[in-house]
């Protein structure tokens, strides 16, 4: 039982960096009506932004706190992921208002691309870590009802943590503030949203600016744990179960498709990789993000499409 229970918690707490990153393409698919295919270059990028900004600060500033340090980096990367999302409106989204889904999508490619290039010719392409003083140590809890307790991590403990605080806070956003509703109604209807007064750039400025945010978080818990390096982009990939699962326009479905992915993905491998000659952990989540869109391709909480003709 212990063992299940470690592997559960294992799964929940790889569940929760999946939903980070899962939270991005929610946060812009309901603003734009479009996938954004380059949120895995932001994590990236974000991650990269702030490695090196803590390294130069130090040396900079001659800073010796590292929680300034930190502190600092953190702010910097911010502003650096919102003038991103103001380059990003006003060179590339304020052209192709209107258009076709088709074609949004394939600006969001070009956009992937470029991010990955200008992360390497700003904070280069080496591995780089991110030291936020995350606890690495791992510790056993309920060692009075388990024989040896049951192991678990601090630095996923608190990562978790961190997403579901961020996670509520995003819900609140979106429900309860005006520039919220504003969002969800620029992802109905782009023209009947500006025809009531609401500034398309203004919105589409700060629905990319949260989603490097969560771009910024998702990439400095993934880089803390594993490093910084250019292959982090593809965590996108890995998160793509995760909003097919949960829904392109709901919040708490990211975080409920990254958990139950999260679980599968590690059950699924330790119980039965064994039978099947192991490898489960690769590909369950997209059998699974198969079998929704083969039987409720809107997701576990996207609204069902009914169109009258």
């Amino acid at each position: 039982m212990a063992f299940f229970l470690e592997t559960l918690f294992g799964g929940l707490m790889t569940g929760m960096l999946y939903s980070l990153v899962a939270l991005g393409f929610v946060l812009i698919f309901k603003a734009s009506g479009v996938f954004n295919f380059a949120q895995g270059a932001m994590v990236l990028i974000a991650a990269l932004s702030m490695a090196r900004f803590s390294e130069w600060i130090p040396q900079w500033l001659g800073i010796e706190s590292l929680i300034l340090a930190n502190v600092l980096a953190f702010i910097i990367s911010g502003i650096f992921m919102w003038l991103i999302a103001v380059a990003i409106e006003r060179w590339v989204l304020r052209y192709l208002v209107n258009q076709e889904g088709t074609t949004l999508l394939m600006a969001t490619i070009g956009i992937s691309y470029f991010l990955d290039g200008m992360g390497q010719i700003i904070f280069g392409s080496s591995v780089y870590s991110i030291d936020v003083g995350m606890p690495k140590d791992p510790v056993f809890i309920l060692e009075s009802v388990f024989e040896g307790g049951v192991l678990i991590s601090l630095e996923d403990l608190t990562a978790a943590a961190v997403s579901a605080l961020l996670v509520a806070v995003l819900a609140v956003f979106f429900q309860y503030t005006s520039v919220g509703r504003a969002l969800r109604a620029v992802a109905d209807d782009h023209q009947a949203a500006q025809s009531i007064g609401i500034p398309l750039n203004r919105i589409w400025v700060v629905v990319w600016t949260v989603a490097g945010i969560v771009a910024l978080v998702a990439g400095i818990i993934w880089g803390s744990k594993f490093g910084v390096q250019f292959t982090l982009s593809t965590a996108a990939l890995r998160a793509l179960p995760v909003v097919i699962l949960g829904g392109l326009t709901s919040v708490p479905g990211a975080i409920v498709g990254g958990l139950i992915i999260g679980v599968g993905e590690k059950l699924s491998e330790v119980y039965v990789g064994p039978f099947v000659g192991g490898g489960i952990e690769i590909w369950f989540a997209y059998v699974l993000a198969l079998v929704f869109l083969l039987f409720r391709p809107q997701g576990l909480f996207g609204e069902k499409i009914i169109d009258r003709v």
